[in-house]
This record gives structure tokens, C-alpha cells and sequence, in this order.
């Protein structure tokens, strides 16, 4: 297999790219394998803005996101020739971007609040709330209050954040996300619970209907 010089990952302006656009994610994968350069950066112009915007939400930093996107074609393309042709690209891509995401902010020094008992008695109930009220994971769901939702995730720590998206955006398990983020159990659901609770306050006259 011919070597691919390494990615172009900033995006310019390039006519050729848009020759690339009617093809399906599986076949310009295939191109790729096989050595065509200008299919890899066809598909880094098709996800590089997916890739930005799951990165800025697990890191609230433009910067990191980049990085992020860097990162994550970067390893997209090193480790080409292990995706599987039968898989969604865009599923593979966003699993390492999440990874990166995860990477970056581990990498970064951080110090958990100090939280009381009383926080982890409330986790059980109140990170769930009572059927029929609203709540900031529902409120996602509605195009309307997106701006006020990244103002109001702009207000979590980075480790609240990172928590709060890998539960509430990507579904994963308490377990799950204290491997992921380094965490003990208990440090992961406070996590979750102060942002949880700083989201719902964000949010409240969006709650209350005020």
C-alpha cells in the first residue's frame, strides 16, 4: 500500500474536494486506503465541522477543539487501514474524537470542588428528575435553546463538563466515564451532579416558562 503523505487538516478553498461530496463515507474511505490523498482530505472537509462541534461541547475551548479536530484525523489517518469497511465512518470518527477530547483534558491539571455528603445522598434523585417536569437533558432536544445551553455549559468546570457530556450527550455509564476521565466513582457522580445542578439553574426560566 502506497504511503499517504501526512493530512492537509486546515481547511482552503480547493474545487477538487467538491468532486468528492457526492460519493458515500465508504467509498471515499476505500480511495483512501488505497493511497489517494485527495480522498482523505475529502473526508476531513465533510467531518472537520462535525468533529469541531463535539469537540468544543466536551471542552468549552475553541483552541482545545482544534487541537482536538488535529488530533483526531491525525490518528483517523494513521489508523486508516484498521477501520473496518463494514462500519459508519462517521461512528469511527466520532468515537476518536471523543477519545482525543478525553486525552486533552486529562492532560490538563485539575482540582475537584470540595462537595459535601449531602451532594451524593441528592445524586440518586435529583440527576433524575420526576416524570413530567422539564429538564435541562430535555431541553437539549429543542433547536430553540441552544444558545442559551452553551451559555449556560460555559459555566462548568472542565472535569463537570467532560462528565456531564460523556452522561448526558454520549450516554455513557458512571463506570464508563471514571476510567475515561480517571475518576473515582464517587468524584465522577459529583461531577455530574454539580453540573446537573449549574445547568438547572442556567436554565430555570427556560424551566419554569418565565
Amino acid at each position: 500500500m502506497t504511503k499517504l503523505p501526512p493530512p492537509q487538516l486546515t481547511q482552503t478553498p480547493n474545487s477538487r474536494l467538491s468532486n468528492w461530496m457526492p460519493q458515500t463515507d465508504a467509498a471515499v474511505v476505500a480511495l483512501a486506503r488505497d493511497g489517494d490523498s485527495e480522498a482523505f482530505r475529502a473526508l476531513v472537509e465533510r467531518h472537520s465541522r462535525a468533529v469541531f462541534r463535539l469537540a468544543h461541547r466536551m471542552t468549552g475551548s475553541p483552541q482545545d477543539a482544534e487541537d482536538v479536530v488535529q488530533e483526531t484525523f491525525l490518528k483517523a489517518y494513521k489508523q486508516l487501514s484498521r477501520f473496518e469497511s463494514r462500519a459508519n465512518f462517521s461512528t469511527w470518527l466520532h468515537r476518536i474524537a471523543v477519545n482525543s477530547s478525553i486525552d486533552l483534558i486529562r492532560s490538563r491539571p485539575h482540582r475537584e470542588a470540595a462537595h459535601d455528603s449531602a451532594d451524593l445522598d441528592q445524586f440518586g434523585t435529583d440527576d433524575h428528575v420526576q416524570a413530567g417536569q422539564a429538564s435541562p437533558e430535555r431541553l437539549m432536544l429543542s433547536t430553540e435553546v441552544q444558545d442559551r445551553v452553551t451559555a449556560a455549559m460555559s459555566t462548568l468546570s472542565r472535569m463537570e463538563r467532560a462528565a456531564f457530556v460523556l452522561r448526558h450527550f454520549e450516554g455513557h455509564s458512571i463506570d464508563e466515564i471514571s476510567r475515561a476521565l480517571s475518576l473515582k466513582t464517587n468524584a465522577t457522580k459529583h461531577s455530574i451532579f454539580r453540573a446537573v445542578r449549574k445547568m438547572r439553574v442556567a436554565l430555570e426560566p427556560l424551566v419554569s416558562g418565565d
